[in-house]
């Protein structure tokens, strides 16, 4: 299958989706008024509240929204095959995330920017409200640590990565403190931005920071940790200075990026990667996780993802200038998610392969398909100090009996990569 025409085939039904869907749900459902005034308006206070306009907002929520997780699950959930992937997340962006993700925003913006979960007491009950934001406490506690854990064993892997990540603050805040003082436009200031971004990454590989120094100094075991609380420290100074200074450029800054992204796999699917290499239904090993409910549990964001009304609610309601944007931030956020995970989807059965034999190799079992064991260890780690820490023991299964050889393999954790080579081999 060309991966060209499924990318044009999605991108023409999101367009479809984006144009008329997102239209009735507008005018018939939630009747958008362009003279209501909205509570970045009404509640200006130049720190939460700030009229914003729309293609600016659209960059701080687009990149809230899109992190790593409709890379991640769309590329493990091809396990499955590409079809049901793909169907997936082309009917969840259209029919769910858009739907969603608009309405978090426009309802939160009839109420005054509260909260989804401030929202639940009004709409519900007093003790629905204290459920809900209880439930939304932990979850970002969950979310927020494993982020700063995530980056933290990045800068300790790739020390590299520090000066072009760190010094993206201080760029963001001088192109918001300039975007702020003359009125400007802000797309030149933030496309000169990216391009300072991307200098800054031969800058970071010339000059690698390490803090193992300092931890050794102050007797943490593990440098990973020094950068978490680095990284908390600056979310909490992050949180508490005005959005226009911090938020607003960085995120602009980086919804450049990602449309970079998009457009460098669009091209690769016109030279490259131009042939999906993987099957549009997978015949997974017997004992495999069944693609339902799991595959819509491993495609959240860049389907649905009930996280997205945190931002729609939690700081882009706040800065909507016109009710009337909230269309084009919230629905085509989703779309934009949509499109982000439908390239991993191409990304992952087209450009990663050149064979079906070469991409079967990469998807051996599920437990290779998610990261849990590479596709060479062949169910046995590596032996390092890390591994046999941080990971149980992946052990083969004895050889099949001649009574049990005709049978279907059966994948468990314990089984590494041998029943699946077998079916491999075998077919």
């Amino acid at each position: 299958m060309p991966a060209f025409v499924v990318a044009a085939v999605v991108g023409v039904l999101f367009f479809l989706g984006y144009r008329y869907y997102s239209t009735y749900l507008a005018t018939k459902v939630y009747a958008l008024d362009p003279a209501y005034v909205t509570p970045a308006h009404q509640f200006n206070d130049g720190n939460d509240f700030v009229p914003t306009n729309k293609h600016v907002l659209f960059g701080h929520h687009f990149t809230s929204v899109a992190g790593a997780a409709p890379i991640v699950g769309p590329a493990i959930a091809v396990f499955w095959g590409w079809g049901p992937a793909l169907t997936w997340i082309v009917l969840g962006t259209i029919f769910a995330a858009g739907v969603h993700d608009f309405g978090a925003l426009a309802v939160s913006v009839r109420h005054k920017a509260k909260s989804i979960g401030t929202l639940a007491g009004d709409v519900i009950n007093g003790r629905a409200r204290m459920l809900f934001l209880a439930i939304i406490f932990f979850l970002l506690t969950l979310v927020n640590a494993v982020f700063a854990v995530v980056i933290g064993n990045l800068f300790v892997a790739n020390p590299g990565a520090v000066i072009p990540i760190v010094l993206e603050i201080p760029l963001a805040i001088f192109i918001g403190m300039y975007i702020y003082r003359t009125r400007s436009s802000a797309l030149i200031p933030s496309i000169v931005g990216v391009i300072v971004l991307y200098a800054l990454i031969l800058v970071g590989n010339a000059f690698p920071i390490s803090l193992d120094g300092l931890a050794d100094a102050l007797g943490v075991e593990q440098t990973r940790n020094v950068w978490v609380v680095l990284l908390f420290v600056y979310t909490w100074i992050a949180s508490r200075i005005p959005v226009w200074v911090l938020l607003q450029p960085r995120d602009y800054i980086n919804s450049h990026q990602l449309f970079i992204a998009l457009g460098v796999i669009g091209l690769g699917v016109i030279v490259g990667m131009n042939q999906i290499q993987a099957p549009v239904i997978n015949d997974v090993p017997e004992g495999s996780p069944s693609f339902f409910p799991f595959l819509f549990i491993t495609i959240a964001c860049g389907a649905i993802s009930g996280f997205h009304s945190l931002v729609s609610s939690g700081t882009t309601s706040k800065q909507l200038d016109k009710e009337t944007d909230a269309r084009y931030v919230g629905y085509m956020g989703a779309v934009g998610e949509g499109s982000l995970a439908t390239g991993a989807v191409l990304a992952a059965t087209a450009g990663v392969a050149a064979s079906r034999a070469d991409w079967e190799a990469l998807y051996p079992d599920f437990a290779t398909a998610s990261g849990a064991r590479s596709a060479t260890s062949c169910g046995a780690p590596r032996s390092s100090p890390t591994t046999s820490r941080s990971r149980s023991t992946w052990r083969r299964s004895s050889p099949p009996s001649s009574s049990s050889a005709s049978r279907r393999p059966r994948w468990t954790p314990e089984s590494g990569c041998s029943a699946t080579s077998s079916r491999r081999s075998a077919s």
